[in-house]
């Protein structure tokens, strides 16, 4: 460490003492108990006066850790214990201070240094809950130049300001409870309201609970249901879908801008901290989580990146994952999120169906998963057999080591999802698993809570882009064009929006299995005699919409009774229409329209001959609908859900390529020899050369048989003697 410098000194002499009692023991009801709040922040943060005011508000002590700890243990001003101990010795004394702080129901403010000292902060963390002013750089270095401070503790010759604070983040990082994300422009008044908001959620963590989409939710209950609980369960034992029962968190328009600035696993971070209440998942665990989701894994640095197509059409890319596509978004977290909130003793299988994309996603997150979770955690994938392109099929037959295997089915995607949400429901088959084999089912489709949240950050995240870029500025709406079949990716923009992204529509794109567009443009689901038919983009390739009964429970306002009659009808009947009222708020907030086939490679080869970039086939739907649905008026991004060369003899055709060779890697390098944009997956070649033609499971589409593979893996998983 560098000399402490005199102008951070010169900054905290320049505060006020605070303390109007000496008294460190709160006498007066604090919201925390017997806890102090403590402000942690980097010189200049606003930690003293916010601090005051909060204390003031709550009516209780006040401590600044340079005024009434530091000084009065060294009975002399901080510049002349610096003098007299030189800068490393001084950072060690001002730890040492702050470990014999003893203090109870109190505001504290940290100085700026005392988070480089771990033994301190390992202390004042069992003493309080600790809160971040996570204030912007600049905004910081303006504030001290004001205050003519021109270096910080740490800071050795030849490093910049901006430098020393940039490294002093890890330890903010570190050491925080709750973040308060401070705007450019927050007062202290402001900064001191979110405090105070942060330290009433902390307090309340049992009104941040889930519902059941088909609950009857005014009901009391004692018995709550916390995040922790909605992973791991995945799919409600009332057969709906879990929700957050007061929705999502509203963030205001500056908190906006500063994650602009961002990068996405930051802006992924601050997001996923607003709707995960810290005591289900602590700050670190969560930040480390996080970071290890959108790491070197991804190809590209920026995780989804926008890029501009042609006229007002932006494309984010979801396909940067290791398995090239949009479910690597989600699915590279939330295998952390379930092992974390893992209960002890029981093992866990995990029992996905898929159209293709979350299959491979799935096995390849949960395989990224290590130690004793690893362990105690099985995935178990059914597809359908001939429903997925070979490219799609070869990834998902490639994980057949350890706890993970993919099994194909002679049905559709709509029998593989059907039979599991009966599996779930089966009370005697749940109960034998749980007793003869001491484990547990759960589903890391997107009727998870921690598979749809994920999808929400990189909605937000490409609204933020545009605003970085200078396409619009923040507050100018957009549209999203999303091609859909289960609806997980257009009820994640939905709540985007909800949280305060200013999207205009969102446009849902169908194929030629176009049920999310009739309900849409009819207001009515209709199954009866609808035959699933093939098609170029098989992701997408799905009739009955899980996450419809999310988006329908939203739109009702939260009407429980409705759902459930809504969707029980469609279990017997087959078919429902929503109310009128009802399918008028949901022509307000969405539309829909359709791509045929031809259509749709029709699509990928105009935009390749304009542009040299080339789309995948669901993309490709997007853009058509894109094309007919959006009025011009403001940009439209559209969701390219999967790289092209996972559906590489559909493109190839497309771009009328003559010979298309049967073998995959073949298909793909003759691909990357015609694209020029986007380079073709560094990962899906990998796996496909390392993937030899060797055989999978194949199953007859019957209960029984989906029902003996599911008790054949548990043996194999957790049964089998070492």
């Amino acid at each position: 460490m560098g000399l402490l410098i005199v102008g951070e000194l010169a900054l905290r002499a320049a505060r006020c003492h605070l303390l109007a009692s000496k008294s460190w023991i709160c006498t007066r009801a604090s919201p925390l108990g017997g806890k102090n709040i403590v402000l942690m922040g980097p010189p200049g943060a606003g930690k003293t006066t916010v601090g005051r005011i909060v204390a003031h508000r709550l009516g209780l002590p006040v401590i600044d850790v340079d005024d009434n700890i530091l000084e009065k243990t060294w009975k002399m001003p901080v510049a002349a214990k610096l003098a007299s101990v030189g800068g490393e010795r001084f950072l060690e004394e001002e730890g040492q201070a702050l470990c014999n702080f003893s203090a109870s129901g109190c505001v504290v403010s940290l100085t700026g240094s005392n988070p480089l000292h771990a033994q301190a902060m390992q202390h004042i963390k069992q003493t309080g809950l600790v809160i971040y002013l996570d204030v912007l750089s600049e905004d910081i270095l303006q504030r001290l130049a004001r205050m003519k401070v021109n270096r910080i503790v740490g800071q050795e010759a030849g490093v910049s300001m901006s430098e020393i604070l940039q490294y002093r983040k890890q330890f903010y990082e570190k050491w925080l409870d709750v973040r308060v994300l401070c705007g450019t422009g927050d007062t202290v008044e402001e900064v001191a309201e979110k405090v105070l908001n942060a330290v009433e959620r902390y307090q309340k963590h049992a009104a941040e609970n889930y519902v059941s989409t088909r609950c009857d939710n005014t009901e009391s209950s004692s018995q709550k249901t916390y995040f922790s609980d909605v992973v791991v369960e995945g799919l409600a034992t009332d057969g709906g879908l879990y929700v957050p029962k007061n929705g999502f968190p509203k963030i205001d328009d500056r908190e906006w801008l500063r994650l602009a600035e961002m990068s996405y696993p930051e802006r992924a971070l601050v997001l996923l901290e607003k709707c995960i209440h810290p005591l289900d998942v602590c700050a670190l665990d969560l930040r480390n989580m996080v970071f290890k989701a959108y790491s070197s894994n991804f190809s590209s640095e920026a995780v989804a990146p926008v890029k501009h197509l042609s006229h007002n059409q932006y494309v984010q890319e979801l396909f940067h994952g290791p398995t090239a596509s949009f479910k690597d978004l989600a699915l590279q977290l939330m295998p952390q999120l379930f092992a974390y909130c893992l209960p002890p003793m029981c093992n866990y299988l995990i029992l996905v169906a898929t159209s293709g994309d979350t299959g491979s996603a799935v096995l390849n997150g949960f395989g990224r998963l290590t130690g004793a979770e690893r362990h105690r955690t099985g995935v178990l994938v059914f597809f359908p057999e001939e429903g997925v392109s070979e490219i799609q099929k070869l990834q998902m037959i490639s994980y057949r080591e350890g706890n993970a295997r993919a099994v194909s089915v002679l049905s559709d995607f709509d029998f593989c999802q059907k039979t599991i949400k009966r599996m779930f429901g089966e009370s005697g088959l749940i109960g034998h698993l749980a007793v003869e084999y001491g484990t547990v089912l759960s589903t890391a489709n997107s009727i998870n809570w921690a598979r749809l949240l994920p999808q929400v950050v990189y909605h937000s995240s490409a609204y933020l882009d545009l605003c970085r870029d200078g396409v619009i500025r923040f507050g100018e709406p957009i549209d999203v064009c999303i091609p859909t079949g289960n609806f997980g990716n257009a009820m994640s923009a939905v709540y985007a929006k909800q949280m305060g992204i200013p999207i205009r529509k969102v446009i849902c794109a169908s194929n030629q299995n176009c049920i999310i567009t009739d309900f849409i443009t009819t207001g009515e689901y209709d199954l009866r005699g609808r035959l699933l038919l093939p098609s170029h983009s098989p992701a997408i390739d799905i009739l009955k919409s899980s996450n419809l009964e999310r988006f329908i429970y939203y739109l009702s306002d939260r009407d429980s009774h409705l759902v459930k009659d809504l969707f029980s009808k469609l279990d017997r009947q087959q078919h429902f229409k929503v109310p009128e009222p009802l399918f008028g708020r949901i022509q307000q907030e969405v539309q829909a329209g359709w791509c045929s086939e031809d259509d749709c490679l029709a699509a990928i080869q105009s935009i390749h001959t304009q542009t040299g970039y080339v789309m995948d086939t669901h993309t490709a739907v997007a853009k058509v609908v894109a094309d007919r649905l959006q009025d011009g008026s403001c940009p439209v991004v559209l969701s390219s859900t999967a790289h092209y060369g996972k559906f590489a003899p559909a493109v190839l055709k497309a771009l009328k390529i003559p010979t298309v060779p049967q073998d995959p890697v073949e298909q793909l390098k003759k691909l990357s020899s015609t694209a020029s944009r986007p380079e073709m997956h560094r990962d899906m070649m990998k796996c496909l050369k390392e993937s030899s033609k060797r055989g999978h499971t194949v199953c007859q589409a019957e209960y029984s048989v989906l029902v003996e593979e599911v008790e054949s893996m548990i043996h194999d998983s957790f049964l089998k003697v070492m």
